[in-house]
């Protein structure tokens, strides 16, 4: 039903600090820019940092993961603990890093990525929720499958086109929350059978001239685009 994650955005306090933050730590190039937001080339799907303003918002202390490579972790770990806290977790067989970014989004840099590039695209979104069972089923409906639930069962793991940890109200590794009113974009080879899967549950519907927006039940914003 949803085909890739086209982007995910993030609110920030000042563009051009957040803009250099993300140049100097992760080298990652910039699309596009103007006087309301920058869209980053992940290597896949795009980091888009966001002013305040109107919505669809950028998320807020959001927890995301973005891919590197085993040769390439290595050197991330050493330049960031040169300037940055960072933490690592060894999930058995797959490292990953964990930092802040100026506005207080947990960023997981992990040995994820098949390529040769050092960042390839996110692996992870981490959203917070106020009823698990209902955004399970909300994004089980989207096509997303469970893989994995916490030993409490306040969080619940899906695969789909990118990972979705879904979080009740909680700190996880690194202290990282999940992110609250994020905006995700995919892409859907039928942006309206989307929509049909959960029209009953969502708080809003816009129709876009390149897709469709829903905003679903704990106020995160799904673009839906064809494609």
């Amino acid at each position: 039903m949803l085909s890739g994650l086209r982007w995910l955005a993030l609110e920030v306090w000042f563009l051009d600090r957040a803009r250099e933050f993300y140049a100097e730590h992760l080298d990652l190039p910039v699309r596009r820019a103007d006087d309301h937001e920058v869209v980053l080339d992940t290597g896949g799907a795009a980091l888009v940092l966001r002013a305040p303003g109107p919505v669809p918002r950028g998320g807020v202390h959001v927890h995301y993961a973005l891919a590197t490579t085993r040769a390439h972790y290595g050197e991330y770990f050493a330049a960031l603990s040169a300037t940055l806290d960072v933490s690592e977790v060894d999930f058995g067989g797959a490292r990953s890093l964990y930092f802040y970014d100026p506005d207080d989004h947990c960023v997981e840099l992990g040995e994820r990525a098949a390529g040769d590039d050092p960042v390839d695209g996110f692996f992870e979104v981490v959203l917070e929720v106020e009823d698990l069972a209902r955004a399970e089923s909300f994004y089980r409906d989207l096509g997303f499958s469970v893989v994995d639930r916490g030993e409490t069962r306040r969080r619940v793991r899906l695969t789909g086109p990118v990972d979705l940890e879904l979080w009740e109200p909680q700190r996880g590794l690194a202290d990282a929350r999940g992110g609250v009113h994020v905006d995700l974009g995919f892409t859907s080879p039928d942006p309206e059978a989307a929509v049909r899967a959960v029209a009953d549950r969502v708080c809003s519907v816009e129709t876009l001239d390149d897709g469709r927006r829903v905003r679903d039940p704990d106020g995160h914003y799904l673009t839906f685009e064809r494609g």
